[in-house]
């Protein structure tokens, strides 16, 4: 058995299967892995996670080529599909045939799109977030869906319509366009402290197409109760670095300020659970 598997079912047939499939964001294969193995169904690789992983903000600084790269390793270390955030598409529908053909061959089965102009800033950022066109993106998606050589191949049309301030009707009307466009799903997004303006989409969206949500700013939104709304998928996009963050700059700290670990021991990971996560008896079944 390869210490690492290749095997894994492709993001349409996941939410085929599940009445709601839940996502949790990850910028590495141990972050992917961890989510796999606690239950979630699929992985994010999300822009924003990969960005703050190397200090940088979440503003179309890194290429197509870094996000890929951190896509494909974790989705080499799992069992379940990943998601990647593809941001704007990396450029115009030129871009997109390119960033599909790449992603298509590192064997990444669904990706997400945004209606924001190139460059992009993050969602929650004190800045400006005007949309393309609502046609351009179209294009972009029509473009993604016609580059595309698997049919199993899915693309998430996500609008930030009412990130921008543009309210509930545009988000319609431009998902709509979009699903003429031939988008697999729609992600909705929103940074209320509730979650009623994505309710008011859901209950005049009619189930033409999956919705994906991305309850950040209404965490309260339990998943059944979405699920019950009408949403397909649910991406939990970036509690598991904000968790990071919080509990290494506590372990950190403790340890300096005490002047050794021993107090921590009790509470990390051990070592062998490094060695279980990084599946070292199986590889070291090659040295035998």
């Amino acid at each position: 058995m390869s210490p690492t598997p290749h095997s894994y079912p492709s993001f349409r047939s996941v939410l085929a299967e599940h009445p709601l499939v839940r996502i949790a964001g990850a910028h590495s294969a141990l972050g992917g892995v961890i989510a796999e193995q606690v239950g979630f169904q699929a992985v994010w690789a999300s822009s924003f996670e990969i960005s703050a992983a190397r200090c940088l903000p979440d503003a179309s600084l890194l290429s197509m080529s870094e996000y890929l790269d951190a896509a494909a390793h974790i989705q080499k270390a799992l069992s379940v599909p990943v998601v990647a955030d593809c941001d704007t598409g990396f450029g115009n529908s030129m871009n997109v045939a390119y960033m599909v053909a790449e992603y298509e061959q590192a064997g990444i089965t669904a990706v997400c799109m945004e209606d924001k102009i190139f460059p992009k800033m993050n969602s929650f950022a004190a800045a400006d977030h005007s949309l393309l066109d609502v046609n351009a993106f179209a294009h972009k998606i029509e473009t993604a869906k016609k580059s595309q050589r698997s049919e199993d191949f899915f693309v998430i049309a996500r609008t930030e319509a009412m990130i921008s301030g543009l309210g509930v009707d545009e988000a319609l009307k431009r998902c709509a366009v979009y699903a003429d466009a031939g988008a697999d799903a729609v992600l909705v997004h929103s940074k209320q402290a509730t979650k009623d303006e994505v309710l008011s989409f859901l209950d005049q969206w009619n189930d033409r197409l999956p919705v994906v949500v991305v309850p950040t700013t209404y965490p309260d939104w339990h998943a059944d109760e979405a699920r019950a709304a009408g949403v397909s998928a649910v991406i939990y996009a970036n509690q598991g670095l904000r968790a990071t963050i919080t509990s290494l700059r506590s372990a950190l700290g403790s340890i300096y300020e005490t002047g050794h670990s021993a107090h921590l021991e009790d509470s990390i990971a051990g070592v062998k659970d490094v060695f279980a996560l990084q599946r070292l008896d199986q590889w070291q079944e090659f040295t035998a």
